[in-house]
């Protein structure tokens, strides 16, 4: 642990990682809104992670993926951008879903994977703006 910081950058990452597994056992199994939602708690954790390492402080108590992308002092690619701004607003309906059968039409297998791959694209790009 590192002075002042509740969870180190590390163990944000572990967890990230974790759950990305997680989100591709979902897929696996045809779990697909569910494989979404550790997508994005795969990437929040990452950003937490990011803002450890890079801040040396708490990161802020949000699910905003934007939001915590945009208190980083990084260039955050466009498209990466996009895609977080879109997963950001499954994270509630993935979560919470008000009509169980509707969301899983709504996210088949070929939209989850697109979200999976997206995820592990991401992820990488968030491991290259750790501090040397």
């Amino acid at each position: 642990m590192e002075s002042g910081i509740g969870k180190s950058a590390a163990e944000w990452f572990l967890q990230a990682e974790y759950d990305l597994d997680t989100a591709e056992y979902m897929f696996d199994g045809g779990r697909y809104f569910y494989s979404v939602f550790m997508c994005h708690l795969a990437i929040e954790k990452a950003l937490k992670g990011l803002h450890v390492a890079r801040l040396l402080s708490e990161p802020p108590r949000t699910h905003n993926l934007t939001y915590l992308a945009g208190g980083l002092d990084v260039k955050v690619p466009s498209e990466t951008d996009a895609f977080l701004s879109v997963l950001s607003g499954l994270s509630v309906p993935t979560r919470y879903p008000d009509d169980l059968k509707r969301l899983a039409r709504e996210f088949d297998r070929s939209r989850s994977e697109r979200v999976l791959t997206q995820t592990r694209e991401t992820l990488k790009w968030i491991r290259t703006q750790l501090p040397s």
